[in-house]
C-alpha cells in the first residue's frame, strides 16, 4: 500500500471548503452519551449589553447594568473566534496494518489533514500533538492559516510508521498528559487513535483532558479486525516473531476480545459524554468525513 505523502495531504484542502468543526449539529459533533453543550469555558466571548427581552435566559441578566438603569439588561454572547483547535495523533507502530484500501497509519495521515485543513479555513488556530515509536511526542503550538498546517503536515508525513512494530503501551496515556497543561479552556480536542492501549490510567488522563475543552473521539479500524480471519493457516506477528495462526480456530477469541475492546470505548464516550466516531481503511476519506462536518437537519 502506498504511504500518503506531503502532495496528498496538501490536497485535501480542496475536501475542506465548505466544511465546518462548529456547524449547529455536525454529525461529527453529536453525542455518543449524555447531551453536552458544544461551547465550553472559553468558546463564548461576550459582545454587550441590551434591554433583556421575554424569552431571553435569565441566568445571563446583567444585574449591575440593572440596578444601575433601572430595567433588565441581559448579556449577548457570541461563539469565539480563531478558538485553539487540537489534533492529538496516536501514530504508533501498530497502525501499520490495513487490510483493504489504506493502512490504519495512512487513515489517521488523510483525516488528520483534512480536519486541519477544515479548522484553519474556519478561522480557527490549529495546534497538534504527535506520538510516534518510542520518541517523545512532538508537539506543534496553535498557528492560523497554512502557518499552522504545513509543519503539522510535514511532521505527519515523516512519523509516519514506515514497518510494522508494538506500540508502546502508555503511548496514548503519555500523548493525553503531556497536551493537557497546553489546552486552553475552550479548546477543542480531536483524538485520532485506534485506541488499543486504552487502559484505566488512560481514561483517567482523557477525563482530566475534558474538564476543560471540547473534545472528539476518532478511532480507527480495519475490516479485518471486526471480523477476524478467513478460515485457513496464516503467518501473523512482527518480523523475527512469526508464527502459525489457525484463522477458523482463533476466531471466537479473536471476536471477543475485539468486541470487548469496543465496549469499553463505548462505555467511555458514553461516560464522559464525547462523540465518537469510527473511521475505516475500506473508505476513503474525502469521501466519509465530509458528510460528517456538514451541519444537519438536528436541533440543539
Amino acid at each position: 500500500m502506498i504511504l500518503p505523502d506531503l502532495a496528498e495531504l496538501v490536497a485535501l484542502r480542496g475536501p475542506a471548503h465548505g466544511l465546518s468543526l462548529h456547524a449547529h449539529r455536525p454529525a461529527l459533533a453529536q453525542l455518543h452519551g449524555a447531551h453536552r453543550s458544544a461551547l465550553r469555558g472559553r468558546g463564548l466571548e461576550f459582545e454587550e449589553v441590551r434591554p433583556y427581552a421575554p424569552g431571553d435566559d435569565a441566568r445571563t441578566i446583567d444585574w449591575r447594568v440593572t440596578a444601575r438603569r433601572g430595567r433588565p439588561h441581559t448579556k449577548l454572547f457570541r461563539e469565539e473566534r480563531e478558538r485553539p483547535v487540537w489534533l492529538l495523533a496516536d501514530l504508533h507502530p501498530g497502525l501499520y496494518f490495513g487490510s483493504r484500501r489504506q493502512l490504519k497509519s495512512a487513515l489517521l495521515l488523510r483525516s488528520a489533514a483534512l480536519l486541519a485543513w477544515v479548522a484553519v479555513l474556519g478561522g480557527d488556530r490549529l495546534g497538534a500533538l504527535i506520538a510516534a515509536a518510542q520518541d517523545q511526542p512532538r508537539i506543534f503550538p496553535p498557528r492560523g492559516r497554512e502557518a499552522g498546517v504545513l509543519p503539522v503536515l510535514e511532521a505527519l508525513v515523516e512519523t509516519q510508521p514506515q514497518a510494522p512494530g508494538v506500540p508502546a503501551a502508555d503511548s496514548l496515556h503519555t500523548a493525553l498528559t503531556t497536551l493537557r497543561p497546553l489546552l486552553q479552556p475552550g479548546s477543542l480536542v480531536l483524538v485520532l487513535s485506534d485506541f488499543s492501549a486504552l487502559d484505566a490510567r488512560t481514561e483517567v488522563a482523557l477525563a482530566t483532558l475534558t474538564a476543560h475543552s471540547d473534545c472528539r473521539l476518532l478511532a480507527l479500524t480495519d475490516p479485518l479486525e471486526r471480523s477476524g480471519l478467513p478460515a485457513g493457516l496464516y503467518r501473523a506477528g512482527l518480523p523475527g516473531r512469526l508464527g502459525w495462526l489457525d484463522g477458523e480456530r482463533s476466531r471466537d477469541a479473536w471476536l471477543e476480545k475485539w468486541a470487548a475492546r469496543q465496549q469499553r470505548l463505548d462505555a467511555l464516550a458514553r461516560h464522559l459524554g464525547l462523540p465518537l466516531t469510527r473511521l475505516d481503511t475500506a473508505d476513503a476519506v474525502a469521501e466519509t468525513l465530509p458528510p460528517l462536518l456538514r451541519e444537519t437537519a438536528w436541533a440543539a
